[in-house]
């Protein structure tokens, strides 16, 4: 609005000018066609001064007979050239007769004396001057007015117009905030709505604060009104099926639970009995002995599952995690030391800083995502594959951080796996044979006890070099205790 304000004032005021100067040039000419017109009647012997004919030799015609005749206004300027003759003036202000200079009367003499108007610059304090000139009885003489005072009317004009067009441009503006912030403020609930609404997690099916924009003082009607109804409606709809699904998946997560828990009371209950049964004479059959082992294997395959998923389950809930000081280090070297003795046909490496590396949280949990992460990459690479099982501390400036690095030099991950890898029940290997085949909730375990513990867990993967990085809050180290003191000199006696 101001922008068309200033371009509406900015042609009102052009036109305006453009106007008044047409206008003001127009009596200028006129009163120079009246200038010319008295000295053409002194030339012609219609003047006072009368005909060059009736001249006495004493009473000879100058600028100065013309500019003393009646009706020149002050700044008339004008030149008479009778054979090598030239006389210049013009009239001031008190009525005196002033001479030019030498440069001006040059500029004078090399005017085109044809009957029409012409615009030049004089200077030294005359400025610009319309000017005429004519010849008759082998008398050339010009006069002129200054353009003066039609610079300075016009001048002020395009002030005024301007320091108008500024004003009513500020008072548009004023009035335009003011009526846009009081019309758009229904539109800052809005917004400040939207802020609390992107701030929830809702992934994690928070619904707390889903509260719509308030309508008091929004007129139904309204644009404004529309956008507000609009996005309270899109609010309930979607607070609905964030709580539908919220309660879709607690009775999912519930039920997962409860069968897990359930089903480990069996699941152990065949495989004792497999055992016992075996032990008790199935020796003497060898097909009883290889179902019975094959029952007690599959058995030990199902009670792990069961785990998993009754593990995730109750992370999902926020629970199973005994929070206290852990000693990362030792987690590392241990899990670093039993993939050393279950795959020794793999080169394995272990880089950990000589002091502990201390973390808050459930150490059990801990060490089952180092294990996780361990047996995952030799799992999926073939045998001699070298794999490096780091820990380090990484400062920021804000918290140090303890990262545990597990790379292989192994074939890599497909990419189109690579974004899903920590979904559940995502395979890296698609095999279901058992010995490479495997449930895919070992990285989702991961990806759940390090997030319980305010930690990350990323994966990156080119052939030759699949890294996977575990970020947690790292603690200050343990101060190093000063060694114990020397005993003394025994003292003489």
């Amino acid at each position: 609005m101001v922008a068309l304000i200033v371009g509406i004032s900015i042609v009102i005021g052009g036109v305006s000018v453009f106007a008044l100067r047409n206008s003001l040039l127009e009596q200028l000419d006129s009163q120079l066609q009246s200038s010319i017109g008295r000295a053409s009647g002194q030339v012609m012997g219609t003047g006072p001064i009368g005909s060059l004919n009736r001249l006495d030799p004493d009473d000879v015609l100058d600028a100065g007979r013309i500019l003393n005749g009646p009706g020149q206004a002050p700044g008339t300027l004008a030149l008479v050239v009778i054979g090598n003759s030239v006389t210049a003036g013009y009239l001031t202000e008190d009525g005196n007769i002033s001479t030019l200079s030498g440069p001006q009367l040059t500029a004078l003499l090399d005017l085109k004396v044809n009957g029409e108007t012409h615009i030049i610059h004089l200077g030294d304090g005359l400025g610009d001057y319309k000017l005429i000139g004519t010849n008759q009885n082998g008398v050339t003489f010009v006069v002129g007015l200054p353009l003066e005072p039609v610079n300075s009317t016009v001048t002020r004009l395009a002030w005024v117009a301007a320091l108008v067009a500024l004003i009513g441009a500020a008072g548009v503006a004023l009035i335009a905030t003011a009526f846009m912030r009081s019309a758009m403020r229904p539109l800052e609930r809005v917004s400040a709505a939207a802020s609390r609404v992107s701030e929830l997690e809702l992934e994690r099916g928070v619904v707390e604060g889903f509260e719509g924009v308030p309508t008091d003082g929004i007129e139904p009607e309204s644009e404004v009104g529309h956008v507000v109804t609009a996005f309270n409606t899109m609010l309930d709809n979607v607070g609905t099926a964030l709580i539908a699904r919220e309660a879709s998946e607690k009775k999912v997560r519930r039920f997962v639970a409860d069968a897990s828990h359930e089903l480990r009371t069996p699941l152990a209950s065949i495989r004792g009995y497999s055992e016992l049964i075996r032990r008790m004479g199935g020796e003497s059959n060898p097909d009883v002995v290889r179902s019975l082992s094959r029952i007690e294997s599959e058995s030990i395959r199902m009670t792990g599952l069961v785990e998993d998923l009754l593990l995730l389950a109750r992370l999902d809930e926020g629970r199973e995690l005994v929070q206290g000081e852990v000693d990362l280090s030792q987690i590392v070297v241990d899990s670093f030391s039993d993939a050393l003795v279950s795959k020794p046909d793999y080169v394995w490496e272990i880089d950990v800083p000589d002091e502990s590396v201390l973390v808050t949280g459930d150490s059990a949990r801990l060490h089952q995502v180092v294990v996780n992460l361990v047996a995952n990459a030799s799992a999926h690479t073939p045998a001699g594959t070298r794999v490096e099982v780091s820990l380090s501390v990484v400062d920021d400036g804000s918290q140090p951080v303890a990262q545990v690095v597990v790379a292989d030099n192994g074939p890599g991950i497909d990419a189109e796996t690579l974004p899903h890898l920590f979904e559940r029940f995502v395979r890296g290997d698609e095999s279901r044979a058992r010995t490479t085949g495997n449930t895919g909730l070992g990285l989702a375990i991961v990806q759940a006890i390090v997030e319980a513990h305010h930690g990350t867990v990323e994966v990156e993967s080119v052939p030759g070099d699949t890294r996977f990085i575990v970020q947690l809050p790292a603690l200050p180290p343990r101060p190093l205790l000063p060694p114990p003191a020397p005993d003394g000199p025994a003292s003489a006696d």
